[in-house]
């Protein structure tokens, strides 16, 4: 378990003075996961908010090695460059120990960059890949992924007559998908920063490959104030929407479990991408989901169990 004390002295490694937006989430889990790092550390990043935000020529924000990659490589990058560190420090040509963090957006992750992160987490390199999950491709103007949850009004599944109630879908299980390839994974939040910071911890030393899937609140996509970033980070779990779980040797564990589960209604009233929903003919696009979260809740439970 980390402390506050002992993440306040720690050296920044993404430093002030980046382009991201005030409030944006993708920043605040960027510089929990760092903290959680005690050694040398590599840094990719697949194209999007953070990279583009981050890297501004000729300045950048990041106090590492940092590479820059494509919105669909940044596992099979990563899972280059901690090859080639395996194979220099076994010629004696390196001595330090190093760690290797991919970040990707959710569109990076869940849907182009899918590929190469199932081939990452199969060969099982050293490596700890991370999604900032803000719920959209925000940098390239707020259109929907797999991981933009039903209900939710993006451009290129825009609320009006011919979808009157916003995206169709259910998001993808990613973090389970990942779970099945038999590594390490965990769910983290912002909100709780421990919690995240010990899951980056157990990943970055579990032996192998890891994945972990962090919610990254977006107010520009989202449409909620700046400053609510970490409340909805918080509010996001107490719903159940994102709960807090890894999965390790095979075995789901909860992290933390609200003492009273909060409505599903009450996350979608702080946001502007639901506020269609609000409409009474569409009551039943937020009874499904309640009904989606419900089951999830339920079944993780029982997985738990076993």
């Amino acid at each position: 378990m980390a402390s506050v004390k002992e993440a306040a002295r720690k050296k920044e490694i993404l430093s002030p003075g980046h382009r991201l937006c005030a409030g944006c989430g993708a920043p605040i889990v960027v510089r929990q996961v760092l903290s959680a790092v005690k050694t040398n550390v590599v840094c990719i990043s697949a194209t999007g908010c953070l990279e583009v935000s981050t890297s501004i020529y000729p300045y950048t924000a990041w106090e590492c090695s940092w590479i820059h990659v494509a919105f669909e490589n940044a596992g099979a990058v990563a899972s280059g460059v901690e090859t080639m560190y395996r194979a220099l420090k076994k010629q004696g040509k390196i001595n330090q120990d190093s760690k290797f963090i991919a970040f990707g957006g959710d569109g990076g992750t869940y849907d182009i960059g899918l590929q190469s992160l199932s081939g990452m987490l199969e060969r099982g390199h050293q490596c700890l890949y991370v999604c900032y999950n803000n719920e959209a491709y925000m940098n390239t103007g707020i259109q929907r992924s797999s991981a933009t949850p039903r209900g939710a009004d993006t451009t290129t599944c825009p609320v009006g007559k011919a979808c009157p109630e916003g995206k169709a879908q259910h998001k993808k299980d990613l973090t389970e998908i990942c779970a099945a390839h038999g590594v390490y994974v965990a769910q983290a939040s912002p909100a709780y920063w421990n919690d995240l910071v010990t899951k980056v911890d157990k990943a970055l030393n579990c032996g192998g490959a890891s994945f972990m899937n962090i919610i990254a609140p977006c107010h520009r996509g989202w449409r909620f104030n700046p400053e609510d970033t970490i409340q909805l980070s918080k509010l996001a779990v107490q719903t159940c929407i994102w709960p807090l779980y890894e999965v390790e040797n095979g075995k789901h564990k909860i992290t933390y479990k609200p003492k009273e589960k909060i409505s599903v209604l009450e996350w979608i009233k702080t946001q502007g991408r639901f506020k269609h929903l609000l409409k009474p003919e569409n009551a039943s696009v937020i009874e499904a989901m309640q009904k989606e979260v419900d089951t999830k809740w339920d079944k993780l439970q029982k997985l738990e169990l076993l």
